[in-house]
């Protein structure tokens, strides 16, 4: 299982809509800051605080080159969060499998039909 704290980290990026669609933006390759703030209309400190909470959920790596700060998708890529995910889906599936099994056993315990 994966650490809370990357989870918590993962998450709390990913839970500003500015945040997801930089996350968005780089899936199609690298960016400056300026390309990443142009379309939200925001100064450059605003987006390099939104790519910092990026960075440090591993989501995002940036670096300068020349008197630009170029980004792009870090190595996290959300593998651990979906694999939070994942594991509580099929949990939560077992669960409701296992409930509907029990009402259609009730169902024919009964003798009565879903048209009763």
């Amino acid at each position: 299982m994966v650490h809370h704290e990357v989870l918590d980290r993962v998450f709390s990026a990913v839970a500003d809509s500015t945040r997801r669609e930089v996350l968005v933006r780089l899936g199609r390759g690298p960016a400056s800051l300026g390309e990443l703030a142009e379309p939200f209309a925001m100064s450059l400190t605003g987006m390099a605080k939104h790519v910092r909470v990026l960075e440090d959920a591993d989501l995002v790596i940036s670096e300068k080159v020349g008197r630009t700060r170029v980004c792009r998708l870090g190595e996290e890529r959300l593998e651990d969060a979906m694999a939070w995910i994942s594991f509580y889906q099929r949990l939560w599936e077992r669960r409701l499998d296992g409930l509907e099994a029990y009402f259609t056993l009730l169902k024919g315990a009964d003798g009565k039909g879903a048209d009763a």
